[in-house]
């Protein structure tokens, strides 16, 4: 969606997978915006679908899973010097499967306590620091 004179804008979902008090995270793919950092998985949504069926297809798209969206953990706008985002961050339960990394170089599951040691894109930062902030 664009506005005149305006830069892009796009609704994007992640999931916060929660496993034994484990989070999981997956590194952004070679050859990718912000290739190598750190992202709670989900993807951008498409027109006419809801923000929890965007993240939960980007999901099983990503790592083969099954999960379900629950609770929006936490929304945040960040603009990029050609785009403008919103993140929608929302805890999620795992319902079937194990995840694999089929479109991320690699999946980790993260104490909570640790996700300030590594390195996020700007917008999932926050995130990164809410979750940090309850631990």
């Amino acid at each position: 969606m664009k506005g005149k004179n305006s830069k892009p804008h796009f609704n994007v979902t992640a999931g916060l997978i929660w496993k034994n008090g484990k989070v999981l995270i997956a590194k952004r793919p070679k050859g990718s915006h912000l290739e190598g950092l750190w992202e709670f998985p989900g993807g951008k949504q498409k027109k006419g679908e809801s923000l929890r069926h965007c993240l939960e297809r980007e999901i099983t798209e990503e790592l083969g899973i099954e999960i379900k969206a629950g609770k929006l953990f936490l929304p945040v706008k960040h603009e990029y010097d050609y785009k403008v985002i919103s993140l929608h961050t929302f805890n999620c339960t795992l319902l079937a499967g194990e995840p694999k990394a089929l479109q991320c170089q690699e999946i980790r599951w993260v104490d909570p306590a640790r996700l300030c040691e590594l390195e996020f894109p700007p917008p999932a930062m926050l995130v990164v620091e809410a979750i940090c902030l309850l631990e």
